[in-house]
């Protein structure tokens, strides 16, 4: 199982996927490990091979008798990603950065086994450590953990665009200082057009220092229109602090206004064909969908309709299926298993920027203004399911109730991805940015 252990990150790594960059110039800041979404203790829970033989059909998704799981193909079906996939809107000419640590051997391989059994077309996968790495050690956790988490990312960012190329940027550690270092540099050299980030940390954790360092980074995206999503953590109200233990609050770096959010559900779909049936906010045995306000950042203004009463940021902005109880399909270190949490959804929006890029002509750059605006319109209830059950209590926090619009727990909901991307296809926002992205 891939255990996502709702996105704990380090000081400067800060909740929810991202990774930091640190500036030459930029002064020191306290320097912790992160830990990816997946969790530090995150290993491959076999669920066997296709049945049978040549099918891309696991026990998971054969009859009712253990927790379902998806693949490629149910998880298109369900979001009506398939629609656009047939008119030829696959990412093409597009890139899709994803930031991870240390070397990811596997994650190549592990993409190559991906694509095979799935029936996708080969990835245009690039790797790419700015900073050097280390020798890969099999026997150590935080190291397997990253390999796990890359491979998730990887994948899933392919499975929902295959026509995009993908980058992944390896910070050196799991030392925040790094991952930032590896995400600045992955802005500067406008590596791509979204940057997926499936990692983060307790806000407590981290000091103003650090948050003008990653906020600045982040600004610089926006200049170069690049679109920035993270993982809002899979604690529920808590989330992971720099030594593990956990804390009430939300999870940066998805709690800064500039970047997606991205939580959690419980997604209900036939385990054969895919078609939707319904989905309920995360929170289970398994984990929940991280959710909260920020001490941090004050309420955006693009969250001012329909976030009331509250001061700080609201999180999430939206979700995706996240529950063990509706888990997707990953291949890691040679085997497959499931994919629980927020980092496979995260790496699916990537991929949903990706598609709506290339439809659109033109890079979306900053998303969460669109989406609040279409949910303050007449076109919400076609382009975006309202998730208005569950809740995200866990582990003794307390969280928040799913109802109408937003919510912290799934954010504005979950897409119906052709109605988005030909909604957001229309929009007059936004520059044709196709030949900026560096390869």
């Amino acid at each position: 199982m891939y255990h996502l252990d709702a996105a704990r990150l380090s000081v400067a790594a800060l909740a929810s996927s991202l990774f930091l960059a640190a500036g030459p110039a930029a002064p020191p800041v306290s320097t912790h490990p992160m830990t990816p979404a997946a969790g530090v203790n995150a290993e491959v829970d076999d669920v066997g091979q296709a049945i049978p033989a040549g099918q891309v059909t696991f026990p998971c998704q054969a009859g009712t008798t253990m927790p379902a799981c998806y693949g490629p193909d149910q998880v298109r079906a369900a979001y009506d990603v398939q629609t656009l996939l047939d008119q030829g809107i696959t990412g093409q000419g597009r890139t899709i950065v994803i930031i991870g640590a240390f070397q990811g051997v596997t994650v190549q391989s592990d993409l190559d086994l991906f694509d095979t059994t799935w029936g996708l077309p080969a990835a245009k996968l690039k790797i790419t450590a700015p900073d050097g790495t280390v020798t890969f050690d099999p026997t150590n956790k935080v190291q397997r953990a990253w390999a796990i988490e890359g491979a998730i990312d990887v994948e899933w960012a392919h499975a929902i665009a295959p026509g995009a190329k993908i980058r992944l940027v390896l910070a050196k550690s799991e030392a925040d200082a790094d991952i930032l270092s590896a995400t600045r540099f992955a802005v500067e050299h406008n590596l791509g057009d979204v940057i997926s980030q499936s990692f983060g940390e307790a806000e407590s954790c981290q000091d103003a220092a650090f948050f003008a360092q990653q906020h600045a980074v982040f600004q610089e995206a926006q200049e170069k229109k690049i679109t920035l999503v993270a993982a809002s953590g899979d604690t529920g109200p808590a989330q992971h602090t720099c030594d593990g233990s956990l804390v009430a609050g939300v999870s940066f770096p998805a709690s800064d206004p500039l970047v997606t959010a991205v939580g959690g559900t419980r997604l209900m779909a036939d385990r054969t064909t895919g078609a939707y049936q319904g989905e309920v906010g995360w929170g289970d045995v398994s984990g929940a969908s991280g959710g909260g306000f920020s001490a941090v950042y004050g309420l955006p203004d693009f969250q001012e309709t329909l976030v009331q009463g509250q001061t700080g940021r609201g999180l999430p902005d939206v979700a995706l299926g996240s529950s063990a109880f509706g888990s997707v399909i990953a291949a890691a270190l040679g085997g497959f298993g499931r994919s629980i949490g927020t980092s496979a959804a995260t790496a699916e929006w990537a991929g949903i920027v990706a598609l709506a890029d290339q439809a659109g002509h033109h890079r979306l750059g900053s998303l969460n203004p669109r989406l609040y605006a279409i949910a303050s319109s007449d076109a919400y209830s076609h382009v975006l399911h309202d998730i208005s059950s569950g809740n995200n209590t866990f582990h003794g926090f307390t969280g928040s109730s799913a109802g109408a619009s937003w919510d912290a727990v799934t954010g504005l909901g979950t897409p119906d991805v052709a109605q988005l991307v030909s909604l957001l296809r229309d929009s007059e926002q936004g520059n044709d940015e196709r030949d900026q992205t560096s390869t």
